[in-house]
């Protein structure tokens, strides 16, 4: 055991945000801290460093161990350069480097009488120095400051001079570079691009020390850690494995917890009643029996009521009208701002029911796309055709589209105007605004309120193409889940741009990849994308020929995919057998309700051969459930 963080209690004013933390971090292990916004993430990794103190409860650090943080809000000021800066980590080492070269200056100073003793003291320094790292130190720090996206040529830049992004990166940087022995990341890719956010996984997988994160990318979770502490109520839940697997397991863990809790109250219920009964016969014996149960009864641990969950958005996509079969000709379309060219010669086309995802690095154009796609910026050469009956619902990630001196309530009115006000109000409930919410003005609200206005009025447009710039910013994990649901039921076709790579797994069906001004395409989800890649990076780096990239990328396509069926086809085999076996769980977890419930008959409770039969009929059902959530777990793991 690393880290103990014990039944940690924490209020601010009247507000008790943490109510009981407990969790443990293992040597090596990485944990992700998850929930919704609010619940109290950064608030517990700064009372796990000491930053705030808990009203209650203890945080335990294995003796002797170390220790770095990087908080979601960097306040470091460090006056040196960047490299500078991420080497300063390790002043134990740049000490010893600086002992070692002071040393070897003055040993042509030395008499020979002293050589050998001072050779002797030279030599153990260098080996330290060699033991702790510090012939690689250097180097390591280059590597990380590469991995993390800074060009050599930025390496010699003062501090002073970057923006607030980049002095987190270098914070990140100097972080890893100190190699403690835990690392708590609050929101540690924020500031990052795609490909150093693939980087930062890589390393964190393999990191030897522990890892604790808060992060909303599930699928940077996904990729790096093994247990999952689930903050939600003030009360912290942990599981065993990545994001997707906590997801699942908590689900099942929920609906096993209010079943066993129901199961208690009606034993708590029927007790009561033979209780009632037994004193109600007025006899010694009688009244006895009922105060043995009482005493019985009185002693049970009694389960806490399930949590009640708050308000969660509620959205359904449908659409008025259906398209054409084609949806989008983007044809040779080249885009300036200025005298910079964004794109040249673009092209690319969109049919009926696609969910298409454009992928690609910051300042690549992916945005400009969708806005030349809506109409919302010129292009210089090229034609935008849209095909038969085709209507746009167009998502802006920074909500120019609302008016700011509006309330809530006139931004859909005016946009909706045949919409009675009961409808408007309905509608904004299904987005968690409610009585007087919804006459707040659009300019006061924060950037997940503006997202759920926006979608809203997208969900009134009926439109049959979505267009959607960064869809999941400023989204709560749970408004995510609703998002990703409600466009899988879509009946539509879907274009978006997506840094939100667990979102863009769940809902493309094709991946444009935009780079160096032109496109490539994928078929798939981003797993797929991902495959395709490292397959036609393998087969460039093995041929000599120079093949351009959309040909190459097809080639891999044809290659792969008899095995790419091959895996798809076990995917839906082994989905289709867990979908049986929890189709079982859900009948047999009746089937027991049903028993349960004839326990409480009145007959039945004095008829001890009909009880005989109903607790047999139950642990029948008992042991098969047992059996069949063994068999659930395996297939998941």
């Amino acid at each position: 055991m690393l880290l103990n963080v014990s039944h940690i209690y924490k209020s601010f004013g009247e507000d008790s945000i943490i109510k009981d933390a407990t969790f443990v971090v293992d040597e090596g292990s990485k944990v992700a801290i998850v929930g919704n916004n609010g619940t109290g993430k950064s608030t517990l990794l700064k009372i796990i460093i000491g930053d705030l103190p808990a009203d209650d409860g203890t945080v335990t650090l294995k003796k002797d161990s170390t220790f770095g943080y990087l908080a979601q809000y960097q306040e470091d000021t460090f006056s040196s350069t960047i490299l500078d800066t991420v080497l300063s980590a390790r002043e134990d080492l740049l000490r010893q480097e600086k002992n070692l070269s002071k040393m070897e200056m003055e040993m042509a100073n030395i008499s020979h009488e002293d050589m050998a003793a001072f050779m002797d003291e030279y030599n153990k320094l260098q080996h330290k120095f060699d033991l702790e790292g510090g012939y690689t130190f250097r180097s390591e720090a280059v590597g990380i400051l590469k991995g993390l996206g800074f060009d050599e040529s930025e390496f010699s830049k003062s501090m002073n001079e970057l923006s607030g992004g980049q002095k987190t990166r270098v914070s990140l940087g100097r972080l890893l570079a100190s190699a403690p022995d835990l690392l708590l990341l609050d929101e540690p890719i924020n500031h990052l691009d795609l490909n150093s956010i693939m980087w930062l996984e890589g390393y964190l997988s393999s990191y030897k020390g522990s890892v604790v994160i808060v992060a909303h990318d599930r699928y940077f979770l996904d990729k790096i850690v093994d247990h999952v502490v689930d903050l939600s109520y003030g009360k912290t839940s942990v599981y065993k494995g990545n994001y997707t697997a906590f997801v699942k397991q908590k689900e099942i863990y929920q609906l096993s917890y209010e079943r066993s809790y129901e199961k208690q109250q009606k034993e708590i219920e029927h007790q009561k009643a033979v209780i009632e009964k037994l004193q109600s016969f007025n006899r010694e014996k009688s009244i006895k029996r009922a105060e043995s149960r009482k005493k019985t009864l009185d002693k049970m641990e009694v389960m806490d009521a399930p949590d009640k969950e708050g308000p969660k958005m509620r959205l359904t996509l449908e659409i008025d009208k259906e398209s054409g079969k084609d949806v989008l000709d983007f044809s040779h379309v080249t885009k300036f701002y200025d005298d910079k060219l964004i794109f040249s010669d673009l092209s690319f086309d969109v049919h009926k029911g696609d969910r298409v995802a454009i992928l690609g690095d910051n300042g690549t154009g992916k945005t400009t796309i969708l806005k030349c796609i809506n109409g919302l910026t010129d292009f210089e050469t090229g034609q935008i055709t849209f095909g038969a009956n085709v209507t746009v619902g167009y998502y802006d990630q920074e909500q120019q589209g609302l008016t700011e001196s509006n309330t809530i309530f006139d931004e859909l009115h005016d946009t909706y105007p045949f919409l009675t006000d009961t409808k408007v109000r309905n509608t904004l409930a299904a987005f968690m605004f409610t009585e007087d919410d919804v006459f707040k003005r659009i300019c006061d609200l924060s950037g997940g309120e503006r997202g759920r206005v926006s979608l809203a009025k997208l969900m009134l447009s009926k439109s049959n193409l979505l267009i959607l710039d960064e869809p999941t910013n400023h989204l709560d994990m749970d408004s995510k889940v609703m998002l990703e649901q409600a466009l899988n039921e879509y009946e539509g076709t879907l274009i978006y741009v997506s840094h939100d790579r667990y979102f863009v797994n769940q809902t493309a069906t094709e991946i444009l990849e935009l780079n160096n001004g032109s496109l490539t395409k994928y078929l798939g989800n981003y797993d797929d994308y991902i495959a395709k890649k490292e397959q036609l990076n393998q087969s460039i780096s093995a041929d000599s020929y120079d093949y351009g990239q959309e040909a190459k990328a097809e080639s891999s396509a044809k290659l792969d995919f008899k095995e790419q069926k091959k895996i798809e086809a076990e995917k839906r085999k082994l989905t289709n057998k867990i979908n049986k076996i929890e189709e079982e769980i859900q009948g047999l977890e009746d089937e027991k309700e049903k028993i349960q419930n004839q326990f409480l008959i009145p007959e039945n409770m004095t008829n001890s051969a009909k009880l005989n039969e109903l607790s047999a009929k139950e642990k029948e059902i008992d042991e098969k459930l047992e059996d069949l959530y063994s068999q659930w777990e395996l297939l998941n793991s």
